[in-house]
């Protein structure tokens, strides 16, 4: 796919990929927006793609979207069926070999991603997505859903990054946050990407 028709198919928003805890975490901001978010893609028509599990904020999203009539894709490896406790009653659960192949197909059925509040597994998939549209590889939004500042924290490594010269100041509107339900939706449906100039610097 061409960088246009790449940006062109990422304008249409049918799929969000949400990465979230399999936990629910400490504050019950995290649950409450994870519920609103799994209704509000169900009332709007956009279909769930997550990781399959039906713990945490994980299986809150997936049963609100679900509640609500909405399509969800659930993407789990075989060897953490178990572990993470696969939610059997999804519309679609996927079974894929590697974590590697989880991710590449959450990445192709979605057209924009958002990070809830999670753990090291959320850390390490919105910085790998972010990390794809850093070289090119998709021209799709990737979103931080600020509860409570959650991920305060994480913004400001970005930015220390960019003071020290590891990211380009450019490349910090890869990076969207929002703090609201409104917001999020705002940012999913008005997103306009740019084709990035390669990250990689000539020699």
């Amino acid at each position: 796919m061409s960088d246009r028709e790449n940006i062109t198919a990422a304008r249409l928003l049918r799929s969000v990929c949400v990465f979230c805890g399999s936990n629910v975490g400490k504050n019950p901001l995290y649950a409450q927006a994870a519920r609103a978010l799994g209704s509000e893609l169900a009332r709007r028509n956009k279909r769930l793609v997550y990781g399959g599990a039906q713990v945490g904020l994980m299986g809150i999203v997936a049963e609100a979207a679900l509640a609500g009539g909405g399509e969800v894709i659930g993407v789990m490896p075989e060897a953490l069926m178990a572990k993470e406790a696969a939610h059997r009653t999804l519309s679609d659960l996927r079974v894929v070999g590697t974590m590697h192949e989880r991710k590449a197909l959450m990445a192709d059925l979605s057209d924009a991603f958002v990070a809830l509040p999670g753990g090291m597994g959320t850390f390490e998939e919105f910085c790998e997505i972010v990390t794809w549209a850093q070289i090119g590889l998709h021209h799709k939004p990737c979103i931080l859903y600020n509860i409570a500042g959650y991920f305060d924290p994480l913004l400001a490594l970005v930015d220390h990054a960019i003071t020290e010269e590891f990211i380009r100041p450019e490349q910090r509107s890869l990076v969207l946050e929002a703090a609201s339900l409104d917001e999020l939706f705002v940012l999913l449906e008005t997103y306009r990407p740019a084709v990035p100039d390669k990250w990689v610097e000539k020699a």
